[in-house]
């Protein structure tokens, strides 16, 4: 099993900062929209150096998305921020009426998903989003794993033209892709090549598929590890190659086990060549308050979940 060593832990939010201020010194088309969490979305650093080209339209989301549409007709690319509940089931009306049936080239971004916002509790850590997103005719679905590939997709989607949900978090997380690595939309990323089970993660759970594979490497068992960072367009050539290889699949994302990577990866499999696959994700249940952690612990999104999909997968395949 390969080795992914990491120098920091860092926030994916900050990568969208990061990655927010360099298309601003270098794209002067790109604004900044923000619901009233300029400081949570890491979008300061931009407000502060292009006071001109950021607005903050208050806790008004639905009018944001509109705002952001009208943008895109005067040719800017708008980037709005908010929390992914916020970004996504408050303003589903607005995004799909105004962004994605008029094809807008409007950049969604949305902070703290998931069951890692935490203690914030289960109305703000929406786990259906990426649903929701990837049924948008027109929208690319992107979920990067870490700081610098978030940072990298931020970049990238600002090339892409058309309408991007582009979905991150808050809490800190080993940093490990390269940082001079160039993000493909719609193409996968291999980390680790295998033979005995194909493991297709996305977003925080990208680090704990590596932290299973080393626990299955232990146990004799040789885990192919892909980063599937973009949900739409889907790697359905990099999935369908991998499970020729290894027989078997495993999914494993921070969402409800309905309408997200798993079940997208399962209409790739259904429609070419069927293998056993193991869902790792919340079972179609709200989240509740507690510490990520603790949340990740319960609702069995650990690297020891991982390993026990995984072994169920290969049993199925061996039947």
């Amino acid at each position: 099993m390969k080795d992914f060593p990491f120098t920091e832990k860092k926030d994916t939010r900050s990568g969208f900062g990061a990655g927010l201020l360099e298309l601003g010194r270098t794209n002067p088309n790109v604004v900044g929209l923000c619901a009233d969490l300029t400081g949570s979305l890491k979008m300061d650093a931009f407000q502060k150096e292009f006071p001109e080209r950021f607005f903050q339209v208050g806790i008004a989301e639905a009018n944001m998305m509109g705002l952001a549409a009208g943008m895109t007709i005067g040719g800017k690319i708008p980037f709005t921020g908010t929390f992914a509940n916020f970004s996504t089931g408050r303003v589903y009306d607005q995004i799909r009426q105004s962004i994605a049936y008029s094809g807008k080239n409007v950049k969604i971004c949305a902070s703290h998903a998931g069951l890692t916002l935490g203690e914030d509790g289960a109305t703000h850590q929406i786990l259906e989003d990426l649903g929701m997103m990837r049924m948008l005719p027109h929208m690319t679905v992107i979920n990067p794993c870490d700081y610098n590939q978030t940072k990298a997709a931020t970049i990238a989607i600002a090339e892409h033209e058309g309408p991007v949900y582009l979905r991150f978090g808050r809490p800190v997380i080993p940093n490990f892709t390269p940082a001079d690595q160039k993000f493909e939309i719609g193409k996968a990323l291999m980390l680790n090549e295998g033979t005995d089970v194909s493991i297709f993660a996305t977003g925080h759970l990208v680090w704990k598929a590596i932290l299973a594979g080393h626990i299955l490497a232990e146990k004799g068992i040789n885990a192919e590890i892909i980063n599937i960072h973009t949900i739409k367009p889907l790697d359905a050539e990099a999935i369908m190659k991998s499970v020729a290889k290894t027989g078997c699949a495993v999914t494993a994302e921070e969402h409800n086990r309905f309408g997200g990577l798993g079940d997208a990866i399962a209409q790739v499999l259904i429609s070419n060549t069927p293998v056993p696959q193991e869902y790792v994700a919340v079972n179609d249940t709200f989240g509740e308050s507690g510490t990520p952690d603790q949340l990740m612990e319960k609702y069995g999104l650990t690297e020891n979940d991982i390993v026990t999909a995984a072994e169920r997968a290969i049993s199925r395949k061996n039947k």
